[in-house]
């Protein structure tokens, strides 16, 4: 499943001359202006055999899908983050990663991708260009392709600068049973790293207060990782990414979809100190912030010491960590034991922490 082939970027085959150095309504009316901005910014940086006819949708083999398993997986994300550029990457990183990751974590091999935008009058368009560059090079990390998309252009006051819908399709290998509801007493809980690094970089970009905090989004395609884990284990059980709500409500998901209870360690979360630090002056829990590049696991027992290895010889799981176990009751219930010797519920976020963090 580490292969990724098939995936070229080719060097564009035309390039329309955009001379605009600000995005106007123009660009969006669908006549010479929109087509050059279609071909000198997301034909330039996305061209491939599907893409480069420019029609209205991608016309996607069927042998080369089934040759990689039995089922589509298919995910719809939109982004609207703010500020549109951060610490460890941008509003561009965030659309092809998460929708990767959301195809991965159905232990699906993400293969393509389509890019809607929705740009405010007056949008520069070097700032367009930037997002455009990181969406080329996290699909090239990934292996996938962007296939198709849409231009809309709305006026100005009437958006936020850019918001990215992107939808993805992988397929699944027959092997792969990866379902919220498979969680089995005695299962491991893991995660691939550090907790609320994305929520916590997203506070310090807005620079709403006056952190000293050294912490860099996690966005990052999972998809190898996700490859490495499932050689590891094929029967991996619960998978998820850890996106709004944070590992806890991942884990409140997977307890009430399998009707087990779910029991964490405090000392065993891996956190960074900055977040700590961060969650502390603030009064949040790193346990409800949004990660981009953090999934959970949940494996048979027999499985874990297998799977841990496998996700820290990965550059996206070198600090992975067991966090805890699966038990039988009470069903449909997470429980925190604290640094105290006590006991607590974890339950599903109430309410948002943090707006517009994705």
């Amino acid at each position: 499943m580490n292969d990724r082939a098939n995936v070229v970027l080719l060097t564009p085959r035309r390039r329309a001359s955009l001379r605009d150095t600000h995005v106007t309504l123009a660009h969006g009316s669908g006549g010479r202006a929109m087509r050059n901005l279609i071909e000198d910014v997301f034909l330039a940086a996305f061209d491939n055999p599907l893409l480069s006819p420019l029609e209205d949708q991608a016309v996607l083999p069927l042998a080369e899908l089934a040759a990689h398993g039995d089922r589509l997986a298919f995910a719809t994300d939109t982004y609207v983050v703010s500020p549109l550029f951060f610490r460890g990457g941008d509003i561009g990183t965030l659309a092809v990663a998460g929708t990767v990751n959301d195809l991965a974590v159905a232990g699906a091999r993400p293969l393509f991708l389509s890019c809607g935008v929705v740009l405010e009058e007056g949008l520069p368009v070097e700032t367009l260009r930037r997002v455009v560059a990181s969406m080329r090079r996290v699909a090239a990390e990934a292996g996938v392709h962007i296939v198709t998309g849409d231009t809309k252009v709305v006026e100005r006051g009437a958006a936020d600068k850019l918001f990215i819908n992107t939808a993805g399709i992988g397929v699944v290998p027959k092997a792969v049973m990866i379902s919220a509801g498979n969680a089995r007493p005695g299962d491991a809980v893991i995660v691939n790293g550090t907790l609320g690094d994305h929520g916590t970089a997203i506070l310090i970009a807005r620079a709403q207060l006056a952190l000293e905090a050294d912490v860099a989004s996690d966005c990052r395609p999972l998809g190898g990782l996700v490859a490495a884990m499932l050689d590891a284990c094929p029967d991996i059980h619960c998978l998820r990414d850890a996106t709004r709500g944070g590992v806890a409500t991942v884990l409140n998901e997977f307890a009430a979809s399998s009707q087990v209870a779910i029991r964490i360690d405090e000392a065993a979360l891996p956190l960074r100190e900055d977040v700590k630090g961060a969650c502390e002056i603030l009064g949040l829990d790193p346990l409800y912030l949004a990660n981009e590049g953090k999934l959970v696991a949940i494996v048979p027992p027999e499985a874990a010491p297998r799977v841990l290895a496998a996700m820290r010889a990965h550059p996206a799981g070198r600090d992975a960590a067991v966090i805890g176990e699966v038990g039988e009751e009470p069903r449909g219930i997470v429980v925190l034991r604290t640094g105290f010797g006590g006991e607590r519920i974890v339950d599903m976020l109430v309410g948002e922490q943090l707006p517009r963090i994705c």
